[in-house]
């Protein structure tokens, strides 16, 4: 694959147009989806800290040029949020954690407010315009509840255009007035994007209390935790876009194809690199098609289908 990306990015369209890709709740580590294609990207990422700036440009990174944004991104303008420091930080956020309709969980002590504060903010689009970003490729979003309305605060212009996007809403309530799984399908779903993947994640429907009462050690309460059915809490979604859009053009498509394959979407991609080649004539997107067609047979050959037949089988003998 390495020599069909260096093609792909060798494209005029791609040399004049790098891919973008924004990350919400980055962390220090770049997401693995974007190695393969960081140094030909640039990357604007929000991950709020104590530094007094609000926004770098780091020359050595793995990415073609990276903004790393320290403040919290907001789906509107504000320089200051109160945010919510929870117990647990990977539960902090922007929207007050719902502790009553948290208590029949096993990790409901986490989301217990330590304290209230204020912190750097920055409306996402604010940021856009600011360092002159027109359109976006690969949207990624955990920000605590927030999400969608994150992703709607974002230009008409540059959201329809979006090829990949990535969103961890909650399944449970967690937060007052939080971003849902469901809202977050239904939004995308209806304009022009389907979803391409999903994990569930959850944790065990037990009481905090009820755990410390009925069992001791702090050791086997989390193996207990880890041993437990799991009830849905929320999701890991990702959704890619249509390309039901006569508007998009050359390398929306040879990106999309490129997104498409990495994330094992090989029939989407097939599909993308044909209509890319009745679209535009480029004798690159018949290259593609013949790609795509490989790497189908190849999952034939891995025998893939095992799974299903046998699935199948067992249902006709229990009859």
């Amino acid at each position: 694959m390495k020599k069909i990306i260096e093609k792909i990015f060798s494209q005029p369209e791609l040399k004049s147009k790098p891919p973008v890709f924004v990350d919400i709740g980055a962390s220090e580590a770049i997401h693995p989806k974007w190695k393969r294609f960081a140094k030909y990207s640039i990357c604007v990422a929000f991950d709020a800290d104590e530094r007094d700036f609000q926004f770098i440009e780091k020359e050595q990174s793995s990415f073609r040029k990276l903004y790393v944004y320290n403040s919290i991104a907001l789906d509107k303008d504000s320089d200051r949020v109160k945010f919510y420091l929870t117990k647990s930080p990977y539960c902090s956020s922007t929207l007050e954690p719902d502790i009553e309709k948290l208590k029949p969980y096993i990790f409901s002590n986490l989301f217990e407010i330590d304290k209230i504060v204020e912190q750097k903010a920055a409306g996402l689009q604010n940021v856009l315009s600011r360092l002159n970003i027109e359109y976006i490729d690969w949207f990624k979003t955990d920000s605590q509840g927030i999400d969608l309305r994150l992703f709607k605060s974002i230009n008409d212009n540059i959201r329809n255009n979006v090829l990949v996007a990535e969103f961890e809403p909650g399944i449970i309530d967690a937060y007052k007035n939080e971003d849902k799984f469901s809202d977050v399908l239904n939004y995308m779903t209806s304009n022009g994007f389907w979803m391409s993947d999903v994990v569930i994640k959850g944790i065990p429907r037990i009481s905090w209390e009820s755990l410390n009462s009925n069992f001791g050690g702090k050791t086997y309460k989390k193996l207990i935790k880890e041993s437990l059915k799991k009830s849905p809490g929320w999701g890991e979604m990702t959704f890619i876009n249509t390309f039901d859009d006569v508007s998009l053009g050359i390398r929306e498509y040879l990106l999309g194809w490129l997104f498409s394959t990495f994330e094992k979407h090989y029939s989407f991609a097939l599909v993308i690199a044909e209509k890319g080649l009745a679209k535009f004539n480029r004798e690159i997107f018949d290259e593609l098609k013949k790609i795509s067609k490989n790497l189908i047979k190849k999952e034939v050959i891995k025998l893939k289908f095992a799974k299903s037949v046998f699935e199948k089988m067992r249902k006709i003998i229990k009859k």
